[in-house]
């Protein structure tokens, strides 16, 4: 028997992916053995890009897609992930290899790809560490350095090379931050928040002069990669790239490190993962310089820059929450971490 709940779900699902339109699509590519259903199963959806494991028999594929709605700009932000991770083949970063782009609407609705299923598992936002990493410390501190590592990988990308020239705009990267990111506030502005503008203030005055562009993910954390299943577990791939461009790829960096306690520390309480009895900031980066060849500056001005895009970034999905545009309960927990992040780019602006 089918409830109506999930009669509901169905019906959603539907509405991202209708398998026949799919299947003669795949034809056109290539892509199983033509003609044979397909075969899908949602694996995130909602509010944010829909992905759904695609199988034709024993063939399995991942699909990322806009959802149902789709916002402005989303349709080419599936192609620029497409694209960034076209020009990561054969490089030394983890990553699903992608197989097929789509930007004929009229097969889905949206713009999608198709890349590698990855056998793996992701430590996402607030969960708890699976067996044996809730108790086995060592396994767990090698994850963190594996973490570290997939940037540090990226850092040494030749971006040229790879067919990124017009990716992003290098130039005048740092000039532009605090203007851009107040430019993305007014769109949803509908509070002051405390902090942000001496963190605003301190970054005009203290933007690094020497530094070197390169590819930046823009969104790296726990939940954007997936880890092997081998225990201590490997990076497997690195996911989600809808933010990527050239930039200073110490950013990634500063924004992974943000909130990372230091040995004795209690961890944040707005940290969003648990970071309990993970190697110090101290050593990641040290592992960080290792891995890349390249030496990491003092990160002041790339932490005050995280938090401080950290709480634009998250008040923008708050103020949809608010106005009942999103019913995602993770969003509800968001003020708190909007304050934190803001009130600590002030505080160690402050400080420095």
């Amino acid at each position: 028997m089918v409830t109506p709940s999930q009669s509901r779900v169905d019906d959603d699902v539907l509405a991202l992916l209708d398998p026949e339109k799919l299947s003669r699509w795949m034809d056109t590519q290539q892509l199983g053995e033509t003609g044979r259903p397909v075969e899908s199963r949602l694996i995130v959806g909602g509010n944010q890009n829909a992905i759904f494991e695609v199988s034709r028999g024993d063939q399995r594929w991942i699909l990322r897609r806009p959802p149902r709605i789709v916002p402005p700009g989303r349709n080419e932000s599936m192609e620029r992930e497409f694209r960034v991770l076209q020009a990561l083949a054969g490089s030394d970063v983890p990553h699903p290899e992608v197989h097929a782009l789509c930007t004929d609407q009229s097969v889905l609705g949206g713009t999608f790809y198709l890349m590698q299923a990855i056998d793996g598992w992701s430590y996402g936002v607030k969960d708890v560490w699976p067996a044996p990493y809730d108790s086995d410390l060592t396994a767990r501190h090698h994850l963190a350095y594996e973490l570290v590592g997939g940037i540090a990988k990226l850092r040494v990308v030749d971006w040229r090379a790879r067919g990124l020239e017009g990716f992003g705009r290098p130039e005048g990267f740092h000039e532009r931050q605090v203007d851009r990111w107040y430019a993305h506030l007014e769109k949803f502005r509908f509070r002051d928040i405390p902090g942000l503008e001496v963190a605003g203030e301190w970054l005009r005055a203290h933007r690094p002069t020497d530094w070197t562009p390169g590819l930046m993910h823009g969104d790296y954390a726990f939940p954007n990669v997936l880890f092997s299943n081998d225990v201590p577990a490997d990076l497997a791939a690195i996911v989600d790239w809808e933010m990527a461009t050239i930039g200073d790829p110490l950013l990634d960096l500063a924004q992974l490190l943000m909130k990372w306690p230091e040995p004795g520390e209690q961890p944040d309480e707005a940290a969003m993962f648990d970071l309990t009895d993970m190697p110090s900031p101290g050593e990641l980066v040290e592992h960080y310089e290792r891995v890349s060849g390249r030496a990491v500056p003092d990160l002041t001005y790339y932490t005050i820059l995280a938090r401080f895009k950290l709480a634009i970034v998250l008040e923008g999905g708050y103020a949809r929450y608010l106005a009942g545009e999103t019913d995602n309960p993770k969003v509800a927990m968001y003020n708190d971490l909007i304050l934190d992040a803001a009130a600590k780019a002030a505080e160690l602006a402050s400080a420095s």
